[in-house]
């Protein structure tokens, strides 16, 4: 029995950068990277979760950010940021109903 070998990386923790990031942005209102990063860190305190220090939060809150532009659910106009409809697509809450319903069509399809 062989066993395959993944080269992929798989974070199996909730993002809280991406999730808040999704918070901020699902409002309907354009924000330039220092106030959206601002709310961004602000609801992160409150809720704990900053690691790091800010500057490295920062630098990983613009990467996710970049990430989300690339994948179509923010909109970058000159150094504004808006999120589109398709925003939530990104939230981990999203990723994992969708890992469960992935889940859960599977193992209907090897019960049949």
């Amino acid at each position: 029995m062989s066993t395959t070998r993944r080269t992929r990386f798989s974070r199996r923790v909730p993002d809280h950068v991406t999730d808040e990031l999704v918070a901020v942005l699902s409002a309907p209102k354009q924000f330039a990277f220092n106030d959206l990063f601002e709310e961004v860190y602000e609801n992160l305190k409150k809720r704990n979760a900053v690691s790091g220090g800010e500057e490295m939060l920062r630098l990983r809150a613009y990467e996710k950010l970049q990430n989300l532009c690339t994948r179509g659910l923010v909109e970058k106009e000159g150094k504004q940021y808006r999120g589109l409809e398709r925003l939530e697509e990104a939230s981990s809450a999203f990723v994992a109903a969708a890992a469960a319903k992935a889940a859960a069509a599977a193992a209907a399809a090897a019960a049949k």
